[in-house]
C-alpha cells in the first residue's frame, strides 16, 4: 500500500501523517485492498463491518462511536419515489463521523497525541469526538461565522476551539500555520483516508439494496470528500465483479460559492477559485476545493452532473422535508432541492445522502423564512 502524489506521480509508503504532496498536489492511496464480499463481518454494523476493504496500519484497533449502516427510507418528493440515506443519524449527526473514525484510528496508531483540523462545523464535531474517544488532543479552527450550535458541539467534547474571524478560507490559512509549525493535520479536506471511510456509504447501499448499486445518488459538494469516497467504493465494487454499472452521481452546490458547478458548466477542467458568497448551506461554503479537478472527473466517470442553487430554494426544500419527518441542516437539503431540477436526467430510484441533523443549524436560518 503507497501514497501518490495525483500532480507530479512521486509515491512514498503509507503514511498517514502525510496529507499533501511537496509540490502542492493531493495523495491517494493505491495498491490498498479491494472488496471482498467474503470478507464483509456479518455480524458488525458500522463502517467496520468492511475493515478488510480499509486501508489502515497493520494491527491497528478501530476508534469506534457506532458510526455506520445507516437507515435507507423511503419517500416520495414531488410525486417521484426516492431513497434517503440517513447519515444525519451517524453519532455526532452527521457523514463525517465515517472519515473521522478511519482517520482518527489510523493517526493514533503511529502515535499522533494531538491533531489540528480547520472547519465550519460538522467535520471539527466528529474529529473532537472521535480524538476524545481515542484519548487525543484536538485543536479545530473555525470560522466566526460557524453555526453557535456546531461550535458548542465541538467544544464539548473536549477540543480546544480557535475562532478565526473572516472567511473560511481565513480558517484554512490561520490553521495552515499551526500545520508550518509541526502540527499534525488530521485533513477531512486533504486526507485520502477521509474519501475512504465515505466508501463505506457505497457499500452499505449495495447491501441495503439487495446487493445492487442505485442508478443515481444525489449529494451535496463542497470539498468533495463524500462523491469522491462514494466513486471509490462503487469502483471497488465494479472491480470485485459484484456490481455492472456505477450509478450516476450528481453533486449539488450553493451558487453563492459554486467553483465545481461552474467549471461544469463552463466545460472546463480547471477549477477557479470564486469569491466566497453568504449561504445558508455553511457545510458547502469551500471558495477552492483541494480535490475539485478530481470530483469533476468523477461525475463525468459516471455519467452525472454538478449544478448550483439558491438558498431560497434550498431553504424550501429544508422546511418540505421538516414537514415529511425529516429534520436535516441546510447542506443536507441541497441535493433533494435539486431533484426537481434533475427530474429528466435521474435514472430509476434516486438515493438522496441526508449528510447532516437539523439540530446543528441555528434558528436564525430557519425561522421566518
Amino acid at each position: 500500500m503507497k501514497l501518490r502524489c495525483l500532480d507530479c506521480e512521486q509515491s512514498w509508503s503509507f503514511d498517514p501523517l502525510r496529507w499533501r504532496c511537496a509540490c502542492g498536489g493531493v495523495v491517494e492511496i493505491v495498491e490498498g485492498p479491494g472488496f471482498d464480499p467474503a470478507g464483509v463481518a456479518a455480524g458488525d454494523y458500522t463502517v467496520w463491518r468492511y475493515r478488510d476493504a480499509l486501508p489502515l496500519p497493520e494491527g491497528c484497533n478501530p476508534v469506534t462511536l457506532g458510526e455506520g449502516w445507516t437507515p435507507v427510507v423511503d419517500a416520495e418528493w414531488v410525486d417521484r419515489p426516492v431513497r434517503f440515506k440517513m447519515e444525519s443519524l451517524n453519532p455526532t449527526g452527521s457523514f463525517k463521523d465515517r472519515g473521522a473514525a478511519l482517520l482518527v484510528t489510523a493517526l493514533r496508531a503511529v502515535g499522533a497525541g494531538e491533531v489540528v483540523d480547520d472547519s465550519s462545523g460538522n467535520a471539527g464535531a466528529a474529529l473532537s469526538a472521535y480524538c476524545g474517544r481515542a484519548g487525543v488532543h484536538a485543536r479545530i479552527f473555525v470560522p466566526q461565522h460557524a453555526s453557535p450550535a456546531k461550535r458548542a458541539q465541538i467544544a464539548v467534547y473536549g477540543a480546544e476551539l480557535v475562532r478565526v474571524p473572516g472567511s473560511r478560507t481565513d480558517t484554512t490559512r490561520a490553521l495552515l500555520e499551526a500545520v508550518d509549525q509541526g502540527a499534525a493535520y488530521a485533513s477531512h479536506a486533504y486526507s485520502p483516508l477521509y474519501a475512504q471511510g465515505m466508501k463505506t456509504i457505497a457499500f452499505e447501499l449495495w447491501e441495503q439494496g439487495g446487493r445492487r448499486a442505485p442508478e443515481s445518488l444525489v449529494v451535496p459538494v463542497g470539498h468533495g470528500g463524500l462523491l469522491l469516497g462514494l466513486h471509490l467504493g462503487f469502483r471497488d465494487l465494479l472491480a470485485a465483479g459484484v456490481i455492472k454499472d456505477v450509478p450516476a452521481l450528481y453533486g449539488v452546490q450553493a451558487s453563492a460559492c459554486a467553483p465545481l458547478a461552474q467549471a461544469w458548466e463552463r466545460g472546463s477542467d480547471v477549477i477557479e477559485p470564486v469569491e466566497e458568497g453568504e449561504t445558508v448551506a455553511g457545510g458547502v461554503r469551500i471558495a477552492a476545493p483541494p480535490w475539485g479537478s478530481y470530483v469533476l472527473d468523477a461525475v463525468r466517470q459516471s455519467g452525472g452532473a454538478l449544478l448550483a442553487l439558491s438558498d431560497k430554494e434550498t431553504l424550501f426544500a429544508q422546511r418540505r422535508l421538516a414537514r415529511l419527518g425529516f429534520y436535516v441542516e441546510p447542506t443536507s437539503a441541497l441535493p433533494v432541492a435539486a431533484l426537481e431540477n434533475l427530474r429528466t436526467r435521474l435514472s430509476g430510484v434516486p438515493v438522496v445522502v441526508l449528510t447532516g441533523n437539523g439540530l446543528k443549524s441555528p434558528p436564525a436560518a430557519t425561522e421566518g423564512r
